[in-house]
């Protein structure tokens, strides 16, 4: 990275000496990334954007329960509901 930036500097080109300002100043920010294995904030981000869609679409809610049901719909949370009780002990037969 510093070897870019001597480069850059010997170039004197505006639009690359801009971009080398913007990597100095997000230096740190940038290699962190890569030092935590690549974690990002996008999947709480996309979260947050269903949230609020779900809430601008859903021109209110009269509880806060059917709200975090439809957030919960949404969002792809499986209910935690107990198994049903199967009706028939077989398969049915298929005609062919």
């Amino acid at each position: 990275l510093l070897a870019w930036f001597t480069a850059v500097a010997a170039h004197e080109i505006p639009e690359l000496m801009r971009l080398a300002r913007t990597l100095d100043t997000w230096r740190d920010e940038l290699l962190a990334y890569f030092d935590t294995a690549g974690v990002s904030n996008g999947p709480t981000e996309a979260t947050n954007a269903l949230i609020k869609k779900v809430k601008r679409v859903g021109h209110g809610f009269r509880n806060f329960a059917n709200y975090r049901l439809r957030l919960l719909l949404h969002c792809g949370v499986a209910r935690q509901t107990p198994p049903t009780t199967p009706i028939r002990r077989r398969l049915p037969r298929l005609a062919a």
